[in-house]
């Protein structure tokens, strides 16, 4: 598996490598944003990883631009799982066509979970109400 990592913040670089990193793992790691097009067309990742904030391009910008890119036949189709900094940023990361989201603090349950929906071709969503929390607030 190839995984495509965007972030500037060495602790999220650390943590998705001790979470994820296997012998049949590699990553490709940018610090900025706008270097995740090229990445893509370089090495397809199986998964791109793009943390909220990522040196002058964010991961609701690069989102949009790898979906851009793919509907016009420009690159592959490339999963997304996108790294938010609180709750209020689900938003965010519902409108830019990630496929999954993972608020921070990151912990290696939750991380590989929405790793393996979103490579399942799930999607992996937190801070959304689930039906028990609408039910209980009638």
């Amino acid at each position: 598996m190839h995984i495509l990592l965007a972030t500037d913040a060495q602790w999220i670089l650390n943590e998705v490598v001790a979470v994820l990193g296997t012998p049949s793992t590699s990553f490709t790691v940018v610090s900025d944003g706008r270097d995740v097009s090229d990445a893509v067309k370089t090495h397809t990742p199986d998964l791109a990883i793009l943390d909220l904030q990522s040196g002058s391009m964010g991961a609701m910008a690069v989102a949009m631009n790898l979906r851009l890119d793919h509907s016009s036949g420009n690159a592959p189709m490339v999963p997304v799982l996108m790294l938010l900094d609180r709750v209020a940023d689900v938003h965010l990361a519902r409108r830019s066509g990630a496929d999954g989201w993972i608020i921070k603090p990151l912990d290696a349950l939750r991380l590989r979970r929405a790793v393996t929906m979103v490579l399942d071709g799930d999607v992996y969503q937190e801070g959304l109400p689930t039906n028990a929390d609408v039910l209980t607030n009638q």
